[in-house]
């Protein structure tokens, strides 16, 4: 409880600070932590410490996974469209010390090299008056679950081990499961953000091998062309190397979540964010840059949010990679970190 209670606390504080939004103005919280899930729940905590209003809508989502931050932007997104000119705080994190597992079996060993603690906290916002003080805007968010799928279901699963050891098991079936679980989603968001050339290129391919015969090779349409950054989950050397593969990303595209996979590790559904402030740390997102994010977790999940930004990204004293940005990237990021995440 102390650890959570001090990233939760001390990024929500933060994130009030900056923005300038008293407590007393939140009418939605939505918070998510898939392993850790007391009574009360980390959304009572927020509401009892900052002191929230009665009204306030608070929801928690436990056992979501690595892509739980996106569930829990959308949900916030729905709720606020209820709801006129309100604000949400959407927090993602993931607790470490209650889930060390301390047995020795090697799947379900690696979640102990790969995983670290992170919070972030998020405000958002269906006013028109804070346009022009926001980010980013939210523009499409997709959902996809495969767990009717028994491969998909079981590739990431907490059990105990031979002698009663919790745990996080990872299967060899991940990899397979992720890729797959990311060209479905993304399949159903390339029609909302992709020129009409790709979809037609990749129409015309199609038919060409179904109808005719052809015995061509089926179009991938190249999401670069409609998004300027990437941001994809750091949940691992190999997830980032299927994902750009199956993508086609260049380096330096996939570099922002590999100098997050080195620098922090996995902070599971937070890490998303820490992706998204090497982008801001680097100054590289201008505005009008679009940036996907995908996030993939158990179940088996992929979700994805497509974000305009509405203007140049710039590096604030609370960016977690202040201190360290001069240092990346470095040479062969490839190996999962070992620091304790800050705040975002």
């Amino acid at each position: 409880m102390d650890e959570a209670e001090e990233v939760i606390f001390g990024s929500v504080s933060t994130l009030l600070r900056k923005t300038g939004v008293s407590p007393q103005d939140i009418s939605i919280v939505v918070t998510n932590c898939s392993l850790h899930n007391p009574t009360p729940s980390y959304a009572s905590m927020i509401v009892n410490h900052f002191k929230l209003r009665e009204d306030c809508k608070a929801v928690h989502l436990g056992g979501m996974g690595c892509s739980a931050s996106l569930i829990a932007c959308k949900l916030a997104s729905d709720l606020l469209r209820l709801r006129p000119k309100q604000y949400a705080l959407v927090v993602s994190t993931e607790n470490i010390s209650l889930n060390w597992y301390t047995g020795n079996d090697k799947p379900m060993l690696v979640t102990n090299c790969l995983f670290r603690l992170g919070c972030a906290a998020m405000l958002l916002s269906n006013k028109p008056s804070d346009r022009s003080r926001s980010k980013y805007e939210l523009l499409h968010l997709i959902r996809t679950h495969r767990a009717a799928d028994d491969k998909a279901y079981r590739c990431a699963y907490q059990q105990e081990d031979s002698e009663g050891n919790l745990g996080i098991a990872l299967s060899k079936d991940l990899m397979g499961v992720a890729a797959g679980a990311a060209s479905t989603n993304l399949a159903i968001l390339a029609p909302y953000i992709l020129p009409y050339s790709e979809l037609l290129h990749y129409v015309f391919t199609l038919l060409c091998r179904r109808l005719l015969g052809m015995k061509i090779k089926q179009h991938q349409p190249d999401f670069k062309l409609a998004v300027n950054h990437f941001v994809l989950h750091a949940g691992g050397r190999a997830v980032i190397d299927e994902v750009q593969k199956s993508l086609r990303l260049t380096d330096y595209l996939t570099e922002p979540s590999r100098c997050t996979l080195q620098r922090w590790g996995n902070t599971s559904a937070s890490c998303l964010w820490y992706v998204m402030a090497y982008l801001e740390a680097k100054r590289r997102v201008k505005a009008g840059d679009k940036v996907l994010m995908l996030g993939l977790g158990s179940g088996f999940k992929c979700n994805s949010a497509v974000w305009l930004a509405l203007s140049d990204a710039g590096t604030n004293k609370d960016n977690p990679w202040l201190d360290c940005i001069h240092r990346y990237p470095v040479l062969n990021t490839l190996c999962s970190g070992g620091h304790r995440g800050k705040p975002l």
